[in-house]
């Protein structure tokens, strides 16, 4: 591992390092994600977890306003929902749920939960605040178990990815149930997508409170172009990620480093560095994120709620990732 490597040579004096950050998910699972934080700890290093879209400036300045006007005055928000959708990953390994640790909900799951929590966290709060107590979960490989589909990975894997025997989920959903500090209860909807066809990458957010909502759609672009059938070229994705036309009306993320917080996100990494703190968003939120990641996992395979934690957490490794799930098999 990576960070073996890192933090031997940090405590043996070959490297001198401040900090270092680690891309979502921490881990595979909860026993890689809590040995990360474990590396990082023993290491005396401080630790960024990569998760951008807490830092997007849609998100940030909607939680600003909300906390400050409608939670101020009528009460705290108490139902958040994130998506994240679009038509696949760009690497074929990232199919692999042997390789990957999963499909869409530990590829892009880890988003949403995240930036749902943060949302119904009050401002200046630890994330503490926070107790998660149930998880349900539901996945399928809706789209990319079709016979055309099946066929579409087989040749751009060179016959590695067979989603007729060994599928991951394109399809992922959860709802978290928390309570805060005041035994208030709190739900955090997700939704997840690998089959979704459009424009190109959505991101979708919103949260509610008694008197009050706010909604975030990253297609909503105040760009928009449009082109005709006779505008024929390559395909690319100059307008939006994952984009899926060339021709037609079509949003354009003008910025889409700035816009999913990616910006945002270097700077305060950077910056808390340099100032000797550690980040907001660090590795004990990777571990959170990868337990309930792992948690809804776990809820699929019971089919049933599950009270979080569930006994086995730290052991669990999904059927995915052992190459054991397919959702079309008889049982």
């Amino acid at each position: 591992m990576v960070m073996e490597e890192i933090a031997e040579a940090v405590l043996k004096g070959k490297g001198q390092l401040v900090g270092v950050t680690c891309e979502k998910p921490l881990g595979r699972n909860v026993r890689e994600a809590r040995r990360m934080l474990e590396l990082v700890k023993k290491a005396g290093l401080l630790d960024g977890y990569l998760e951008n879209q807490v830092f997007a400036p849609a998100v940030v300045r909607g939680k600003e306003i909300i906390w400050a006007r409608g939670a101020k005055l009528c009460g705290r928000p108490y139902l958040a929902r994130a998506a994240e959708e679009h038509s696949g990953p760009h690497m074929p390994w990232f199919w692999e749920g042997e390789l990957q640790g999963g499909g869409v909900l530990n590829d892009m799951m880890c988003h949403s939960v995240e930036e749902a929590r943060f949302m119904l966290t009050p401002p200046g709060a630890s994330r503490e605040e926070l107790t998660p107590v149930k998880i349900t979960a539901y996945a399928n490989c809706l789209k990319w178990q079709l016979p055309e589909y099946v066929d579409h990975l087989k040749r751009i894997s060179g016959g590695k990815l067979d989603y007729a025997s060994r599928p991951a989920e394109d399809f992922a959903r959860s709802v978290v149930e928390y309570r805060d500090k005041q035994g208030q209860i709190l739900v955090v909807e997700t939704t997840t997508s690998w089959c979704y066809v459009g424009a190109g990458l959505r991101l979708t957010m919103e949260l509610l409170g008694p008197e009050y909502s706010m909604q975030v759609n990253t297609l909503d672009s105040g760009l928009k172009v449009f082109f005709s059938r006779k505008v024929k070229g390559k395909a690319g994705e100059d307008l939006v990620e994952k984009q899926n036309a060339e021709v037609g009306l079509m949003p354009v993320v003008s910025s889409e480093e700035h816009e999913y917080g990616y910006t945002a996100e270097n700077r305060h990494m950077v910056e808390s560095f340099l100032e000797g703190r550690r980040p907001m968003e660090n590795w004990n939120d990777g571990v959170n994120v990868t337990e309930l990641l792992m948690a809804a996992y776990m809820s699929i395979e019971k089919d049933k709620t599950l009270s979080f934690p569930p006994p086995g957490l730290e052991k669990f490794i999904p059927a995915v990732a052992r190459g054991q799930w397919n959702p079309r098999k008889k049982k």
